[in-house]
């Protein structure tokens, strides 16, 4: 009878142990990172937010789920390409879901009231589309990065290229809002150095798709070249009452590659022969290019797209600081330097971040044949955007 109980006493104590041992070990399992989507899932961008939130999860599947051996958490808002909700909907992440970093958006207005809320907060930001030049000009901040481009970046360098191919009048449209504004600035900016002027700036109010009566002005103009920053649905609307009007006979339409990435299948024939300037041009035949875009193919069923590739950067920036703080968000300026220091080995080919934290890569001349925005070529190579007015403070 001893014996017994003195045996279930002892059992008793080690289940006991054990409870308290897988207790500990609970509270001590760390936290997951919490990634923090604020993408368009609806509207004229919602097929640029789901590539870019799926190339960004590709990425993350490829180290093993993990950041600095932490599994990672996502968590998603529609931004509905909506500046007036955009305030409410970043500190829906900061506040409420208090998420470790923020990846967004595409809309430039969006953004623009996101890196203000990341500033105030010091929430980590990476923005994986959304160009405008104060982001990475005078709104610089050690705790924001960008893996996509400037709105200067592709613009200037379609303007130094429709100069060199002898056009010296040329008309620009775009939506009036930042990122329309901001490319036909840059565009204006290289094509007067290389010799042309813009005679004439055409706007529609955004996501306006009306554009007959800018086609008819085009005509009356007639310019040596039309320069376009439209994108998504809108681009597709665009090319497409363009070649309908018969001005592409005439009146050769130039872009950056955003009027034709992941629009081609829509456009049809309407797009065929155009040239675009961007930092990524499909299948450009390298091995890590191809491996990339095999492995989306795989994955989603789907053929990648510049967003896709943003995405998927903006993922291996972050792989990269919090490999290097072992996953502890908490350790910022090392994460940061981490990330300041980053060689990135994306698609587009190999770029490192400014000391704005914008990408510093080459900008390709493509031209379109079939479904296929075809690279001619590295337009300007390690192009840096000039990030005026960014006076970058120390990471706290």
């Amino acid at each position: 009878m001893t014996s017994t109980f003195g045996r279930r006493r002892a059992a008793l104590a080690l289940s006991i142990c054990l409870s308290l041992s897988s207790a500990a070990g609970a509270q001590t399992a760390p936290a997951k990172i919490k990634v923090g989507f604020m993408l368009p899932y609806s509207g004229t961008y919602a097929a640029l937010g789901t590539a870019i939130e799926n190339g960004f999860r590709l990425q993350v599947q490829e180290q093993g789920g993990r950041f600095g051996g932490r599994e990672v958490e996502y968590v998603r808002v529609d931004d509905e390409s909506d500046p007036s909700k955009a305030v409410d909907n970043v500190g829906k992440l900061i506040k409420r879901d208090q998420v470790d970093v923020i990846v967004g958006t595409v809309h430039s207005g969006v953004a623009m009231a996101m890196a203000r809320a990341a500033k105030e907060s010091g929430t980590l930001l990476v923005i994986p589309n959304a160009g405008a030049d104060a982001i990475t000009g005078p709104m610089c901040a050690p705790n924001i990065f960008r893996t996509s481009f400037s709105n200067w970046q592709p613009a200037y360098t379609m303007g130094t290229v429709v100069g060199q191919r002898g056009h010296r009048k040329v008309v620009t449209v775009t939506w009036k809002y930042a990122a329309g504004d901001e490319s036909v600035k840059g565009f204006a900016e290289g094509l007067q150095k290389s010799g042309g002027e813009v005679v004439k700036d055409l706007t529609v109010p955004f996501p306006n798709a009306e554009f007959q009566a800018l086609l008819t002005e085009i005509a009356a103009a007639k310019p040596d070249a039309v320069y376009a920053f439209f994108a998504g649905a809108g681009a597709v609307k665009f090319v497409k009452d363009y070649a309908a009007a018969g001005l592409g006979k005439t009146i050769p339409l130039y872009g950056p590659g955003f009027l034709t990435d992941g629009t081609l299948e829509a456009q049809g024939e309407s797009a065929q022969g155009m040239f675009t300037t961007l930092h990524y041009a499909d299948a450009l035949g390298t091995p890590r290019d191809d491996a990339f875009r095999l492995a989306y193919a795989k994955t989603w069923k789907l053929q990648p797209d510049v967003y896709a590739v943003q995405g998927y950067d903006a993922a291996q920036a972050l792989a990269v600081g919090f490999k290097a703080v072992g996953g502890d968000a908490s350790k910022r300026r090392e994460l940061i330097a981490a990330m300041e220091a980053a060689r990135i080995d994306s698609p587009r080919g190999a770029f490192v971040f400014s000391k704005a934290h914008n990408p510093v890569q080459d900008v390709y001349l493509r031209r379109v044949d079939g479904n296929v925005n075809k690279s001619q070529g590295v337009a300007i190579k390690a192009l840096a955007d000039p990030a005026r007015g960014c006076r970058m403070p120390a990471a706290s």
